[in-house]
């Protein structure tokens, strides 16, 4: 099956498990580029743009893990009985 190179926002929201709004947000922001096109401007994502966008964010967790390393109580709802 044959992938479709431009994707809706909806689309995008589905494949990354976020709301419509927060795509949005993020195309707005120029964070994930995307075009306006047609009459109406309707936002498409072209599906390598948001391949590399999935590898940067990758990228950036691991800056940030490395950056800020875990200890124990960084998640004090753990250690906390329910």
């Amino acid at each position: 099956m044959e992938q479709r190179r431009f994707l809706e926002l909806n689309d995008v929201a589905e494949e990354l498990n976020i709301s419509f709004a927060q795509v949005y947000a993020l195309v707005r922001r120029g964070d994930l580029p995307a075009i306006k096109i047609g009459g109406r401007g309707q936002w498409r994502v072209e599906r390598a743009k948001l391949e590399d966008f999935i590898s940067r964010m990758y990228a950036e967790t691991a800056d940030f893990i490395r950056d800020n390393p875990f200890v124990g109580g960084d998640l004090p709802e753990l250690d906390k009985p329910r």
